[in-house]
């Protein structure tokens, strides 16, 4: 008797799956876009083409990469190398940028040493956290180039090691 109980539940089961599953995949073809979300994807693609033209004026400037001491209470604790790289709005600019990147490496230099020394820009375990980084590297890249020279200051490698 247990048996025959069993294979009824097993062909209850698999009956139940399978009258589900076609329900489910048996409903008719649906529009899944609404014309009106047609026209709008057009003009979505004006703006995405006016889009590509501007990236395709975008200039980077790469800079050598910076080299860090993170330096304790005994001497130096770890090495920290940074690639930098900046993004501007066409390539005179970059051109013009390029003149003055041993005075933004100086400036980045001089900054990042005291706040990894004093671990402002590292957490509790020691990593440095980037989003500081770059936010710091964005103030001072303002401060020396101006306001609409660079549009953001790109962290290529970010990269430590114990000395």
């Amino acid at each position: 008797m247990k048996k025959i109980v069993m294979i009824l539940f097993a062909l209850l089961l698999v009956g139940g799956g399978g009258a589900g599953a076609y329900f489910y995949f048996n409903k008719s073809a649906e529009a899944a876009v609404d014309p009106k979300d047609l026209e709008k994807g057009a003009k979505k693609d004006l703006s995405d083409k006016e889009k590509a033209t501007a990236d395709a004026m975008v200039s980077f400037v790469k800079m050598d990469p910076l080299t860090l001491p993170v330096v304790g209470k005994n001497g130096v604790v770890q090495i920290i190398n940074i690639s930098v790289t900046l993004e501007v709005s066409n390539p005179e600019v970059a051109r013009e940028i390029e003149r003055f990147t041993p005075r933004l490496k100086d400036a980045y230099i001089q900054d990042m040493y005291g706040s990894l020394s004093n671990k402002t820009a590292m957490d509790v375990s020691g990593v440095v956290e980037v989003n500081k980084i770059k936010a710091r590297l964005n103030k001072i890249t303002t401060k020396i180039l101006g306001p609409d020279k660079v549009h953001d200051v790109l962290l290529q490698a970010v990269q430590q090691r114990k000395a």
